[in-house]
């Protein structure tokens, strides 16, 4: 095998390895499922940094202590359209499901609903749980901070994590209008998924540990802000992401954020994240919603392009990628491969590929 070589594997076959290896560690059905769903979601989609190749880092925080295997998440509804969930040191994903489901059962009766998370962890791809509401009729937001990874614009040390950032919107559609991005220039598993394949990082998206820009993954220290000359734009976002996942549910800054990769895998990250579910129906309602949606969606993508350019909506290349990978298989570089062969050989589980 060389250095740059990435295999692929059917969709349902992966899906239920990291389910298995899930269940395998001790982690309740609740937690298996959410945690594989949002990683399936990332790798789907095309966002394979946020996607399965985390299985192996959720497992050793498991393992280790730092997530609670059987967590006991709580709401603490505290208004009639807000809360707070206890997330009792849940996977993320496991914790950021739970509380949409809540924001969403409140929000249909008050029409628009929030729920601050607390004592969570990494939850993985925001989209996921935007689309999750999305697909079931809301609209959503998503947001959380992370440790510090991002450099503030003209900054030279690490500050806001890459915190995400994803809003959804129901199309009338199969698919929903969705953004998610990281408020850095790329994701910091970008950075490492870069390393496993031995690819160069796109210029200014990364520092030295002197803040100077970098190409090469293997030097990035830290990540630049979303937005290149104008990052101040970046780094203002990242502080609303700031503010509403950690100030507003009295969590850890991302300064305080014990780093994701360790070495410590036994203390709890104490982290906060924030959803909010908008039930249409509370505003105009769902069908002249939908209609909006698909005038607006058909205005936006019959708009002139550039030459040898298409016009598209947030969305719709992750919709394009992910019918070629339920086709095609998912493409898992060298580094995940290699985890999950250490999973299989560790609990006896048949390897996906």
């Amino acid at each position: 095998m060389t250095a740059n070589e990435v295999i692929r594997a059917p969709v349902a076959a992966v899906e239920a390895f990291c389910v298995s290896a899930f269940t395998a560690c001790g982690a309740d059905a609740e937690t298996a499922r959410d945690a594989t769903r949002s990683m399936m979601h990332g790798s789907v989609h095309g966002v394979d940094s946020h996607g399965v190749r985390l299985t192996a880092h959720y497992i050793r925080a498991l393992e280790g202590g730092r997530l609670n295997k059987r967590p006991k998440p709580e709401l603490r509804r505290i208004k009639t359209g807000s809360g707070l969930l206890e997330a009792d040191h849940a996977q993320g994903a496991r914790a950021t499901y739970c509380a949409m489901d809540h924001a969403m059962e409140m929000a249909r009766e008050s029409g628009i609903a929030a729920v601050g998370i607390r004592n969570s962890s990494h939850f993985g791809p925001a989209g996921a749980y935007a689309k999750y509401a999305a697909d079931k009729g809301f609209l959503a937001l998503v947001v959380a901070n992370s440790d510090s990874f991002v450099r503030l614009h003209d900054g030279t040390e690490r500050f806001h994590g890459t915190n995400p950032f994803s809003v959804a919107a129901p199309s009338g559609g199969p698919d929903p209008w969705l953004l998610d991005m990281a408020t850095s220039a790329v994701p910091y598993n970008r950075v490492e998924l870069y390393r496993s394949l031995g690819v160069t990082l796109p210029v200014g998206v990364a520092s030295d540990a002197k803040g100077v820009n970098t190409t090469d993954p293997h030097l990035a220290e830290m990540l630049a802000p979303v937005g290149g000359e104008f990052g101040f734009k970046g780094a203002a976002i990242g502080g609303v992401a700031e503010i509403f996942s950690a100030v507003l549910t009295g969590m850890r800054l991302s300064p305080e954020i014990l780093p994701m990769g360790g070495p410590d895998m036994s203390t709890p990250r104490e982290m906060g994240a924030f959803v909010l579910a908008m039930d249409p129906d509370g505003f105009i309602g769902a069908g002249i919603v939908e209609a909006g949606m698909r005038r607006y969606l058909d205005l936006l993508r019959n708009s002139p392009a550039r030459p040898d350019c298409r016009v598209m909506a947030p969305g719709d290349r992750e919709w394009a990628e992910a019918a070629r990978r339920r086709v095609d298989g998912l493409p898992l570089d060298p580094v995940t491969q290699d985890g999950f062969r250490t999973l299989a050989a560790t609990y006896g589980l048949k390897l996906p590929f």
